[in-house]
């Protein structure tokens, strides 16, 4: 950019007349009080003020959701929370039971639409937080699986 824009500056109570000459890729021409300097800055990024929406992939069947199985380690006390507000319509275990990857724990209304809340790895339920009928938020405990 190769215009000349002048600035009238008063900085610690002394006045300068501030020309910027040139302005380049993290670098500028400005004179100041008729002296020349050339300026180093930092390039401004420019960040997109839209928000990238990111979504976890919608399954039609329990057949097409991925099975996945935890390590003896990582499987102690695997709490399942809500993805969603809603209501719960149906349990389909008892705490002691045993579960597998891809089973589902139960069902809730949210949105008018039946969600299966599925177990995330193999365990045994160790504690049903949740109850038919129940108002849950987005984030609730739902399920408690253990190792």
């Amino acid at each position: 950019m190769d215009s000349t824009r002048t600035f009238k500056m008063k900085i610690h109570g002394n006045e300068y007349s501030v020309d910027i000459k040139k302005v380049g890729e993290g670098a500028a021409s400005v004179e100041v009080n008729g002296t020349m300097y050339e300026v180093q800055f930092e390039a401004e990024r420019k960040v997109s003020k839209t928000p990238t929406l990111t979504r976890t992939p919608v399954y039609t069947t329990e057949a097409e959701r991925p099975k996945t199985t935890a390590s003896p380690t990582e499987n102690k006390g695997k709490v399942i929370k809500s993805p969603l507000p809603g209501v719960i319509l149906e349990i389909k275990v008892r705490e002691g039971d045993a579960v597998k990857a891809g089973d589902v724990l139960l069902i809730m209304e949210a949105m008018k639409m039946e969600n299966n809340i599925v177990a995330p790895a193999d365990g045994r339920v160790t504690a049903l937080k949740v109850g038919k009928g129940d108002n849950v938020l987005e984030g609730d405990p739902l399920v408690e699986i253990g190792g």
